[in-house]
């Protein structure tokens, strides 16, 4: 009887109730969209993020300690202090070492230098030491690092840092006497000396009194300082400075969720929940930690103008969401308000007719009640059915891929249906609970 009484409601009604149903689905769809976009923008921003280049950098503890008297910081800009090389493989061994894209170690240097081509034909060449000046940074461009357990790790300064491309020609081989120019630096020299792929760059070697020349293989334009300077092997680097197997500067990439208040704390002020929290949520802070652990006597930092910028744009686009999913929870509660309304208005005489057979206001307020909950959860499925088509033209538009499907996006989004459908007509059905029969019937 009870489901009857339903479905003749919704077969003599139905207009009435496609708008009902109408309301919800649009509410519901926008909020579909945004709860699905939300839930998937950390993760596509830190992808993101990463074209931005490396977020940690680790340099030697000793480089960091202060050395101050009266006021006057006298340490040296180059103050001596390095890190081995073979410790790197470590980096990989740490609790997030999944998170960790890529690192390339850095050791720069300046030498006398000297390119030739066209000079070298017309015998123009003066003696090494009256080379200028030349900034050598030595890393690496492709990489292969043996882990503990064998895997073999592919990096390098291009996946450390995406936006170090080689326009012209290409990276420099590990194995070879090769270097890549920076794009500055070879405008610089050009007017002069015609420094372009195929040429050589000779530098002076003032340990051995000799000079080693280098094959230029490829020009880089990094929109840096590293477009002023020569880049080449790491072990041509430590060889010049006579530091075989030790690099001054490292960059990592690692992937991280954003920082929050919570990880922004300093972990020295921790209780052990608190720290167990801490180390097990991959802020870039808490990666920077485990790195630290593992390699001895480094310091390591955040970038901030990376990681900042990573957290202030989530944290703008989630509110902006959430915002936008008030607005449509609200919008969908007025709407199944004034329906609800419209709706008891029209049916006080089948009310009222009700009660008078014996229907009490428990059993009235109960059938409205099971009608709008039908009306919520068809109205809640299809806006989430609407809703994700809407999140994938927007993922695929923003990030160029639609989120994934999710069945805790659906439970919330009928749970949400049914809230804004009781709390909408909440204030109707309770008017037509009240209502007495008898000035109802008689037409009062």
């Amino acid at each position: 009887m009870f489901a009857r009484l339903i479905t003749d409601s919704f077969t003599r009604r139905p207009r009435r109730k496609m708008l009902t149903i109408a309301a919800l689905a649009l509410g519901m769809a926008v909020v579909t969209a945004a709860l699905s976009v939300a839930l998937d923008v950390g993760d596509r921003l830190a992808v993101e993020f990463t074209s931005l280049g490396a977020n940690l950098v680790v340099t030697p503890q000793a480089d960091s300690l202060p050395l101050e008297i009266g006021g006057v910081d006298y340490r040296p800009v180059n103050s001596g202090a390095y890190l081995p090389e073979s410790d790197l493989p470590k980096i990989k061994s740490v609790f997030w070492h999944n998170n960790i894209i890529a690192f390339a170690p850095v050791l720069e240097l300046s030498v006398n230098g000297m390119s030739y081509s066209t000079t070298f034909r017309h015998g123009l060449i003066p003696a090494p030491p009256e080379w200028p000046r030349v900034q050598l940074i030595g890393t690496w461009a492709i990489h292969g690092v043996r882990l503990a357990d064998g895997a073999t790790f592919e990096t390098g300064i291009g996946k450390a840092n995406p936006w170090w491309k080689v326009s012209q020609g290409r990276w420099f081989d590990e194995g070879a006497a090769e270097c890549v120019v920076g794009s500055r630096f070879a405008r610089r020299e050009r007017s002069s000396r015609a420094v372009s792929v195929g040429d050589n760059f000779d530098v002076y070697d003032a340990q051995e009194k000799r000079s080693l020349s280098l094959k230029v293989v490829g020009v880089l334009d990094s929109g840096g300082s590293e477009d002023d300077a020569v880049l080449l092997p790491i072990r041509i680097a430590q060889q010049l400075a006579a530091k075989p197997g030790l690099y001054r500067k490292l960059y990592v990439l690692a992937l991280t969720k954003p920082e929050d208040s919570f990880g922004r704390r300093d972990p020295k002020t921790m209780d052990q929940k608190d720290f167990e929290r801490w180390s097990c949520t991959p802020y870039i802070s808490s990666i920077a930690y485990s790195i630290q652990e593992v390699l001895p006597g480094s310091d390591v930092r955040v970038i901030r103008r990376v990681a900042d910028s990573e957290g202030q744009i989530l944290t703008r686009v989630r509110s902006l969401l959430w915002l936008v999913t008030l607005a449509a929870l609200l919008a969908a509660a007025l709407a199944v308000g004034a329906s609800s309304a419209a709706s008891v208005i029209e049916r006080r005489s089948e009310l009222a007719l009700m009660k008078a057979l014996g229907a009490g206001s428990g059993m009235v307020g109960f059938l409205l009640a099971a009608e709008q909950l039908l009306l919520a959860f068809v109205g809640g499925t299809l806006g989430y059915a609407i809703g994700y088509l809407l999140a994938r033209i927007v993922g695929t538009k923003i990030f160029g891929i639609p989120p994934l499907p999710s069945f805790l996006v659906l439970a919330v989004v009928l749970t949400l249906a049914i809230l804004v459908t009781l709390l909408g007509s909440a204030l109707p059905l309770r008017r037509a609970t009240r209502c007495e029969p008898a000035p109802i019937l008689r037409g009062e």
